[in-house]
């Protein structure tokens, strides 16, 4: 249905043109990681509860004095969602997370694509997921999440997340 409509409006010849959702991306960076490991623990416990896969540990790529960086510390982590897992995370963030956002409006449209057809968008706190217990929160982490997709064009794209019901505002 949304492949169909997407091949109208855009008027594509081939079938294999018509933009898809590639993969999502979460990413939760932890820069108090760099001195409590028991924080980026958290984190990895918290985004795995969201994403319902295990995340992978991202490391520093080099050392920063001003921060307490050194290279290769873990200072946060990621997770890649495909197939299944996407888009049952895409329609919980959509019909639950979004709308449990404090004074939500909708999500900005004309900034967050990379003119290459992918989408990130930042959260500001893990609460706003029903499989994060409020009491069990040690502080409030943010998140930023990629939708990467196959579009050529950030218009492309826009269409295609718009067709998945993400409430863009503009």
């Amino acid at each position: 249905m949304i492949r169909a409509k997407l091949q109208e409006e855009f008027g594509y010849t081939n079938p294999m043109e018509v933009p898809k959702l590639d993969k999502i991306v979460i990413n939760m960076g932890v820069g108090e990681a760099a001195g409590d490991q028991k924080k980026l623990d958290a984190a990895v416990a918290d985004l795995t509860l969201i994403a319902g896969q295990k995340p992978v540990r991202t490391r520093a790529k080099k050392a920063i004095a001003g921060f307490k960086i050194r290279e290769g510390q873990a200072i946060g982590c990621k997770v890649t969602l495909r197939k299944a897992r996407m888009f049952e995370f895409l329609d919980r963030l959509v019909t639950i997370a979004l709308p449990r956002v404090r004074d939500f409006r909708g999500i900005p449209g004309n900034r967050g694509f990379d003119g290459r057809g992918n989408y990130a968008l930042g959260l500001k706190e893990q609460i706003v997921f029903p499989e994060i217990n409020y009491d069990k929160v040690d502080q409030v982490r943010g998140m930023d999440i990629v939708f990467v997709t196959t579009a050529k064009t950030d218009k492309e794209a826009k269409a295609l997340l718009k067709a998945f019901d993400l409430p863009f505002v503009n």
